[in-house]
Order: structure tokens, then sequence, then C-alpha cells
């Protein structure tokens, strides 16, 4: 291997670890975004409860619990949201592992001598070519409605 070779698979090894990593810490704190939803639904019940059963209790009472309550849809309204951000760079990650394998079998068959190419290996070569540019495609919606959703969020 030229040294150029061995740079570029060092390369390819250093940002396929990187995105598994990446996708191990997304999927840490998706397990606690779940986790902590669930103490939310019942922090929340137990605060509807007070606030249903409870008819005797003073006005300030009820508001603070009805604060309460909104405080914690806030929340969870604010966790849905780091979800929905989550779950798009997973697809992104996805995305950009199949294109990095895409682009893996492209090389090999750009670099075949084009006078050994078979009309195989040609129709293989536009076939991955189109995979790749679906892939390149994809991303760019993704990025397209990662952008809006941090429009709309302003």
């Amino acid at each position: 291997y030229p040294t150029w070779k061995r740079t570029l698979t060092r390369r390819a090894r250093e940002a396929q670890m990187k995105r598994f990593c990446k996708a191990q810490a997304i999927q840490r704190r998706l397990e606690e975004i779940e986790v902590t939803f669930r103490e939310l639904e019942q922090q929340g019940i137990k605060l509807e409860k007070l606030l249903r059963d409870e008819e005797g209790t003073l006005a300030d009472q009820k508001t603070q619990w009805m604060n309460q309550l909104l405080y914690l849809v806030q929340k969870k309204n604010s966790l849905m949201s780091e979800e929905s951000d989550l779950m798009i760079t997973v697809q992104e990650l996805k995305l950009e592992e199949q294109q990095w394998q895409l682009d893996q079998k492209l090389r090999c068959y750009m670099n075949k001598e084009e006078s050994l190419k078979t009309p195989e290996d040609r129709a293989a070569e536009q076939k991955i070519l189109a995979q790749l540019l679906d892939v390149v495609n994809k991303r760019n919606v993704l990025i397209h409605m990662q952008e809006e959703k941090r429009l709309s969020e302003l």
C-alpha cells in the first residue's frame, strides 16, 4: 500500500468509529429521555388527581398545581423536540454510513482499468452511482428538515 491508501483507510476507520460512538451517545440519550418521559407522566398523573379530587383546597394551591402541570407539559414538549432532533441525527448517521459503503464500492469499480471492465461492471458502477446520488438527496432532505425546524423554533 502506498502511504496515501493507508492514510485513506485509517481516516475511513476513524470516521466510522466516530459515527459509531455518536450513535451510541444518541442511543443513551434516547433512553434517558424515555425514562424522563415516564417520570414526567407519573408526576402529571399525580397533579391531575390532586386537581380533580381536592375540591376544598385553596385557590392558591390549585394555581400552584396548575403551574406545575403546565411546567411538566412544557418540559415534555422540550424533550419531544430533542427526541425528534436525535431521530433525525440517527437517520443522518445511517445515510452517512450507507454513503461511505457505496463510495467504497464505487471506488473499486472506478479504480479498475476501463479496458478491463465488463458490461456488468459498467452497469454495476452506474447502479451504485445512482444509489449514491439517492443517499445524498436523502441526506439533503434531512438537512432541510432540520433547518426548517430550527427556523420555526426561532
